[in-house]
């Protein structure tokens, strides 16, 4: 069964309410747009429908899923523990490795996170 979706620039067809739940999370489908079955005539906001409130759609802007924090963390430690490592004394070379394993665990964080983000299918 299809679904009609109306949007301010016009209506788009879907095939299923599973292609719509897609349409939705990738920000295609807005929360104020409005859905109805093809046979139907009645119009519902994409945001009541129960299909599509469980699918938040992701935040978008340079804050995207806060991201920018992580990534400006790793920058930093990498940093000071660049310039800890090659100070003379051992218990700063220590720190310094402590920091860059500490780096490296947030580095594989952000990692797993973008992989976790890509759409799937298509």
């Amino acid at each position: 069964m299809g679904y009609v979706v109306r949007t301010p620039e016009g209506e788009l067809v879907y095939p299923s309410l599973l292609d719509v739940e897609r349409a939705y999370v990738q920000g295609l489908v807005d929360p104020d747009d409005e859905v109805r079955e093809e046979t139907g005539t009645a119009w519902r906001k994409a945001a009541s429908l129960p299909a599509l409130a469980a699918a938040r759609p992701p935040r978008s802007g340079v804050m995207q899923r806060g991201q920018i924090f992580k990534v400006a963390a790793v920058v930093l430690l990498s940093v000071v523990a660049l310039s800890l490592v090659f100070r003379d004394n051992l218990q700063m070379r220590g720190l310094g490795i402590v920091l860059a394993l500490a780096a490296s665990t947030l580095l594989f964080q952000i990692t797993t996170k973008a992989f976790k983000r890509a759409p799937s299918g298509g």
